[in-house]
């Protein structure tokens, strides 16, 4: 079985494009909104987070280290409710 170099090239170039569409189709979209469901428990310490504010925090995990650095989502992110809140979740805060 002759293989040509083209042939080689045109089965290299599919397999990156397939990989990069596992990539994209897994990115996570960072938006502060996600974590709506985390609201009442990051407010009080009162209110345990529900299983979709854990799921939400979970995959909004990558974007944890842009909300601290953002001064306007820092005090939220780094309350001790929230970190109450995580720790509840099992979802450990980042060192950033």
């Amino acid at each position: 079985m002759k293989v040509t170099y083209t042939s080689v090239l045109v089965m290299a170039m599919l397999s990156l494009l397939l990989s990069s569409q596992v990539l994209v189709s897994t990115a996570v979209t960072c938006s502060p909104y996600q974590l709506a469901s985390c609201a009442g428990a990051m407010m009080s310490s009162s209110t345990p987070p529900s299983s979709d504010c854990c799921a939400s925090l979970s995959e909004q995990k990558p974007c944890l280290c842009g909300y601290m650095r953002d001064p306007s989502l820092r005090s939220y992110v780094n309350s001790p409710n929230s970190r109450k809140v995580a720790k509840t979740c099992n979802v450990p805060l980042p060192n950033c």
